[in-house]
């Protein structure tokens, strides 16, 4: 028995000894056996793995999304800001200084909506000075961009005009229109919502419990067919051409020299075109079909408010894309103008409008812009695709004079030397310019009341036996009405409009 038993322990030894050294003598052996079991718990693991790994992503997720909603809320409290009082008060020292010098007028951009304030900054002798140039700016730009330029203009005897288009700037960036009202579910709780914080909770069952009735009148007449919302400016052409127009005719200054800068030549070529009689000359600065802040990037959502909160993240932007000339300050002062009161959606938005597709060369050859003196003021060191740019707008315009600068595609903030003394150059080369000092018609209703207020006046005196005196009197009363008129354009009786 204890043979028998050795000789059965050493049968399976001498198996496992044979076994690796004669795999095909036999068949049924199962080598791989172990590593099946290996197989085996590795998928077991793995699907251990992937169980979790959707809790862990989605974990990891959730805390990424709401670290950056707290940084994209955080950036946008920093950077934007609707209350115009804040937004004054957060101003820094180059803005106040600058808003303190310039002034607000009124224009219309629709027949049946409230006007809406631009800024506009003067500099030189308007009396003294014949020539007149007024410039327009590109978007995300205002007038703060060229106070060094309008400076120069006056140490020359020029006088220089540049304004803050809507939406940029120190000029209304909104304003208050009224929409049809929405039939969506949520529209319809606002409403609800509305009526109870003006009535009061119980207002309807009190009217029910004194009268019987329920108050459909009351409340059908507070669900209006229009609300009134409030929305940032977005500029067409053709409100743009209706601001420089409105701007001139108020000031007083036609004809002009025009200065195009950037992406303003497509916003006003059809109003050049349709009042060529009030344009003496015409000054294009890097004009581009598209402006050259990258308006996508004001757009996307957390980019936005990091290059808008952040000035180091805006410096970037604007070295890369528009001028490197720019910094400290100067650059902080430009970020609070597109960033503040909702001024980053009305430039979107006007940029969005733009014609890309203007064509220099046809609107050149048509017959109100083909007579007029032209130049050409280009960057030569900003890229090889810009100069070359450059050089096809010249192509284009042939009867244009052509030069260089060394700035970048904001010149007004890195050459503004050079740019400024061009502009001087090519004013002062052209025959002086014949203004008729006429006075600026009045309206038919306020002249009207004027007609009125003299013929009441005059009987006043007639009665009193003082006709001369009435005569007297009558003059003084219309040029006490004029700062009233004057007022309604939101002039102010300063004299700024004659």
């Amino acid at each position: 028995m204890a043979i028998i038993t050795e000789e059965a322990e050493l049968e399976p030894q001498t198996n496992e000894q044979t076994e690796p050294t004669s795999p095909s003598k036999n068949p049924k052996t199962k080598p791989r056996a172990k590593p099946k079991e290996h197989t085996k718990e590795t998928q077991t693991k793995r699907q251990t793995q992937s169980r979790s790994n959707p809790f862990e992503f989605w974990f990891y997720f959730t805390v990424s999304v709401s670290l950056i909603t707290l940084l994209t809320a955080a950036l946008s409290s920093l950077y934007s800001s609707t209350d115009p009082k804040s937004f004054f008060l957060s101003l820094p020292s180059p803005l106040r200084h600058h808003y303190s010098k310039g002034r607000t007028i009124k224009v219309q951009l629709e027949q049946n909506q409230k006007p809406v304030e631009v800024f506009a900054l003067e500099s030189g002798n308007k009396h003294a000075s014949s020539e007149k140039v007024v410039m327009v700016h590109g978007l995300g730009l205002s007038s703060f961009s060229y106070r060094k330029v309008v400076d120069f203009l006056g140490t020359k005897g020029v006088h220089g005009v540049v304004f803050d288009l809507p939406g940029n700037g120190f000029s209304d960036k909104s304003m208050e229109v009224m929409e049809e009202r929405g039939n969506g579910l949520f529209e319809k709780l606002l409403d609800v919502y509305g009526l109870i914080k003006e009535k009061g909770v119980f207002w309807a069952f009190d009217v029910m419990v004194e009268t019987g009735e329920v108050p459909y009148a009351e409340i059908q007449s507070h669900f209006d067919k229009k609300k009134s919302v409030v929305r940032p400016i977005m500029l067409s052409n053709e409100k743009a051409g209706k601001v420089l127009g409105q701007v001139i005719e108020t000031l007083g200054l036609a004809p002009v020299h025009l200065v195009l800068h950037d992406s303003s030549l497509g916003m006003v070529a059809n109003w050049i075109l349709k009042n060529s009689e009030l344009v003496r000359s015409v000054t294009l600065v890097d004009t581009g079909s598209r402006p050259a802040l990258p308006l996508f990037a004001l757009q996307m959502p957390v980019v936005r408010e990091v290059l808008l909160g952040l000035n180091f993240a805006y410096e970037r932007l604007i070295s890369l894309c528009c001028s490197k000339g720019i910094g400290g300050s100067d650059l902080e002062a430009h970020r609070v103008l597109l960033s503040g009161m909702d001024g980053r959606r009305a430039v979107v938005g006007t940029g969005m409008g733009l014609n890309t597709s203007f064509d220099v060369a046809e609107w050149s050859s048509l017959d109100g812009v083909k007579g007029l003196p032209m130049q050409i003021i280009w960057s030569n060191t900003w890229s090889k695709e810009w100069t070359e740019e450059g050089r096809k707008v010249a192509k284009a315009l042939p009867q244009a004079k052509f030069l260089a600068h060394s700035g970048g595609r904001w010149p007004e903030e890195d050459a503004v030397d050079e740019l400024a003394q061009e502009i001087v150059n090519f004013v002062s080369s052209l025959p002086k310019s014949v203004r008729q000092t006429e006075e600026e018609p009045i309206p038919e209703h306020i002249q009207k009341m004027l007609d009125e207020a003299k013929a009441n006046e005059h009987h006043h005196h007639h009665h009193h036996g003082h006709g001369h005196a009435g005569h007297g009197h009558d003059h003084g009363h219309a040029h006490i009405h004029a700062p009233g008129y004057m007022d309604a354009y939101g002039l102010g009786g300063h004299g700024w409009g004659g």
